[in-house]
Order: C-alpha cells, then sequence, then structure tokens
C-alpha cells in the first residue's frame, strides 16, 4: 500500500535513490554489524527475489538518479548480475540516465578486466573498501585483502577507465598512531580519489570487536587521541584539495560529492532493496525483514517484504534535520527550516546556539548555521541539546 501523502512539499518531487543489499560474503569482518551470510548458493534465489522486489516497488512511481549497490560483498556479483539489477532499476524505478550508479568493491575480489565488465553494465563509480594500507591494521579488522591487493584495485579501477572512485579508510584502532594515520591519508591522497570516506572505528554490539573489547583484548584509542587523528584528517584533506562536506566526507569538488549519500542526509525518498535494507517516502520509513530466509518467503509468497514502518511526526523530522543537517560543510538554513516546519531556528534555539558560538562549536550567518571543524567533533552533544528543547 502507498505511504501517506507527505505533510511537505519538497520530499515527494526529488528524484529518489535506489539501495541494494547484496547479503553474501565470504567471511564476516570483526567490525562489521551489516547482515550478510557466507553461503554463495542461495544467490541466485536471492536475485530471483530482489527483481520481484523492485517490481513491487513500482507502485510508488518512483523517479530515480542514483542506484548505490552495497552489502555484503556486492562485487561477488558477475557483471551479468549487475547489469540485471540496473535494468530492473531503470523498468521498474524509472532509474535515469546519467545516474550515479555506484558498486562497493572489495579489493579482494576484483580484477581490473572484472571492473571492465561492470562499466559496460552501467556501473560509472566505484566505492572501494581499503579501510587502511597497514596490512597489520587490515589484520586486526578481519579484512580478507592486503595492502597490496588495495593498491592494485585502485589502479585495476582507472585502468578500466573509472573516473569516479570513491575510498573507504577508517582511523581510531587500538594503538594506532599519528604517523601510521598519516601515511594512510598520504597514499590515498597520492592515489588521487575523487572522494574519501574516513569513518572513525565503531565497537557495534553483536560484532566480534566488541565482544573482544569487553573481553579485555584490547584497550579502545581515548578520544582525546581520536580527536587529534579526525583534525589531522581535516586538515590534510583540505590541504589536498578535498572538500570536507560531511563529517566523513571528503570530496574534490562539489561535483565529485556521493550524490546518493545526500539523499540520506537531505530528506529525499529512498528505496532499500534486499534483507535488512531501509526506504523512506516522506514523512514514512519502512525497514524489510532482517535475514535471507524471512525475505526470501514474504517475496515468494507474494508479498512486499516489509518487516516494519513508523511514520515521522514533525518532532521527528525536527530531530533528524538536526542531526543529518549539522553533520553537513552547509549545515541548517534557515529558510528550509522555516519552511519546513514554520519556525524561526534562531529564536528557537537561541539560548544554545549562543554557548555554541562562544565555544566557537558553530559558524552562524544570515542564512545558515553551521558546524566548525572543531564543532564537528561535538555534534553528538550539540544535537541532544538542541533536541532537549524541542517541545
Amino acid at each position: 500500500m502507498r505511504p501517506h501523502a507527505p505533510q511537505h512539499s519538497n520530499s515527494p518531487n526529488q528524484s529518489a535513490g535506489l539501495y541494494v543489499h547484496i547479503p553474501f560474503c565470504r567471511s564476516k569482518c570483526r567490525y562489521c554489524d551489516f547482515y550478510s551470510i557466507a553461503d554463495l548458493s542461495r544467490l541466485a534465489d536471492y536475485l530471483a527475489a530482489l527483481q520481484k522486489e523492485m517490481q513491487f516497488a513500482a507502485q510508488y512511481h518512483a523517479r530515480a538518479d542514483t542506484l548505490y549497490v552495497g552489502g555484503g560483498t556486492p562485487s561477488l556479483l558477475q557483471p551479468s548480475q549487475m547489469g540485471d539489477i540496473v535494468d530492473w532499476a531503470a523498468d521498474h524505478l524509472n532509474l535515469t540516465f546519467g545516474a550515479e550508479i555506484t558498486l562497493e568493491v572489495n579489493p579482494a575480489t576484483v580484477t581490473a578486466r572484472d571492473l571492465a565488465d561492470f562499466a559496460a553494465a552501467g556501473v560509472n563509480r566505484l566505492n572501494i573498501g581499503v579501510q587502511s594500507f597497514n596490512d597489520l591494521h587490515l589484520g586486526f579488522l578481519g579484512r580478507r585483502h592486503t595492502a597490496k591487493q588495495a593498491l592494485a584495485a585502485v589502479q585495476a579501477g582507472q585502468d578500466a577507465g573509472f573516473n569516479n572512485i570513491g575510498l573507504d579508510l577508517i582511523f581510531g584502532l587500538p594503538h594506532q598512531s599519528t604517523a601510521d594515520w598519516q601515511s594512510d591519508l598520504l597514499q590515498a591522497i597520492r592515489l588521487s580519489p575523487k572522494h574519501l570516506s574516513c569513518y572513525i572505528l565503531t565497537y557495534e554490539p553483536g560484532t566480534r570487536l566488541h565482544f573482544d573489547l569487553r573481553a579485555g583484548c584490547f584497550s579502545a584509542l581515548p578520544d582525546r587521541r581520536i580527536a587529534d587523528l579526525f583534525r589531522l584528517t581535516h586538515g590534510l584533506l583540505n590541504a589536498a584539495g578535498y572538500e570536507h562536506y560531511e563529517i566523513s566526507n571528503y570530496a574534490k569538488a562539489n561535483g565529485w560529492r556521493s550524490k546518493h549519500n545526500e539523499k540520506y542526509w537531505n530528506f529525499a525518498p529512498y528505496f532499500g532493496f534486499g534483507p535488512s535494507a531501509h526506504s523512506y517516502f516522506p514523512p514514512v520509513r519502512w525497514w524489510n525483514h532482517g535475514t535471507l530466509e524471512s525475505y526470501l518467503g514474504a517475496v515468494q509468497k507474494g508479498h512486499q517484504p516489509k518487516h516494519g514502518e513508523e511514520r515521522l511526526s514533525d518532532e521527528q523530522q525536527m530531530m533528524e534535520m538536526l542531526f543529518l543537517g549539522l553533520r553537513q560543510s552547509g549545515g541548517i538554513e534557515f529558510e528550509q527550516f522555516q519552511k519546513r516546519f514554520f519556525a524561526d531556528f534562531r529564536r528557537y534555539f537561541h539560548s544554545a546556539l549562543e554557548r555554541f558560538l562562544s565555544k566557537k562549536w558553530v559558524d552562524m550567518n544570515d542564512r545558515r548555521c553551521c558546524l566548525t571543524a572543531e564543532g564537528m567533533l561535538f555534534v553528538d552533544r550539540i544535537v541532544d541539546e538542541l533536541v532537549d528543547m524541542i517541545n
């Protein structure tokens, strides 16, 4: 059934983003809490169900301009299977010509020939899960690839003709030194990707790293050291010509931002496919069954594999705008806030904003409020204080 009509007029007219979850991995990384299984024999069954789910989604009459295939390890797909997914997105969800089509790549799973074939199948952007150029750190994270393979994967992507390549890196590992992280950043800069995502290591419940942390196998890096590494990241990448446009994301000029991820941060509609995937058609969010078995069972019965949904209240949408808006370098635009919530942002949060200004955590002008680089270190505290002021 089609979700309720959105309360605000801007989102439904925006082009949607599409996310496809490929829930298969040869092995589980020690930090990863995304759903995946190792039984690749189920891939054909999954793809048949995926096609049906995308057919179900035609009822939303979406027009999409981004497709992101993540996982899991989506580079385990055959290029022809990736081509099928692109075709289904075009047929059922009006994926537009020239859309940004991203494939997540594990460096241990691809060759230059593979990537050339993925390009022929419609992929025009790679997001390579490098995580580190240090073999000891890769081992700690439970990654299957080596630093040499990471470098080879980037080169293979370039040789295959990809101009739009993004790299994922992780910092804040136990015992990681400033020199270690600086070495990773400098190596990334030398490769000249268009996009870099630099994530702080988190210890999610249920992961092997979380278990080992609680068991005392190692100690987490202190917050002050993580803050120093964050500042180093901001300084080095800005100096290298990368725009720090979201707390964890850097791009070479506006044209190389992740258009798909910006959907999530800016209240655009998005549709997720596969086990555990989430969707948002303002103001309704829903999520799929969390395992392959339950997902397949629902689709095979002719049902949309929805496990639950919620309709966001105005207060919930305001909270999300605070959290997602302040994560971005553009911050929150006062005019947009006024139109969406019929409230003056500066008056609504005046007392807290005065404190943040005095600490130099935020910058404000006549049009917007955004975090400073230092303020980004305190985003959770800042948002918590603002949320407490919402009636």
